[in-house]
């Protein structure tokens, strides 16, 4: 009687264990798979360590834009509109 109870909490206990783990793996593989590309969730959790890393990489990619304003080309014939006929 007592076995049985003993076992019966055990398998219990590693069944919760198992989702447990179960779970904290999945949510760190979409983490580093998905999540960890948005900079607001990275704030919300305080992950410092990347958020650096993209300051790096901004002011590099600013450095590298020209200081003058670029022209804008024409747009192509694909791109205008034809003007409609019968509006007046």
């Amino acid at each position: 009687m007592l076995q049985s109870i003993g076992l019966t909490l055990l398998v219990l206990v590693a069944t919760l264990l198992c989702v447990l783990l179960f779970l904290l793996f999945g949510w760190y593989v979409v983490w580093q798979l998905f999540l960890s590309k948005f900079k607001f969730l990275r704030e919300l959790i305080g992950d410092t360590g990347s958020l650096q890393g993209d300051e790096t990489t901004e002011t590099e990619s600013e450095a590298e834009l020209p200081s003058t304003p670029l022209r804008h080309r024409p747009k192509s014939a694909r791109g205008r509109r034809a003007p409609i006929e019968g509006a007046t």
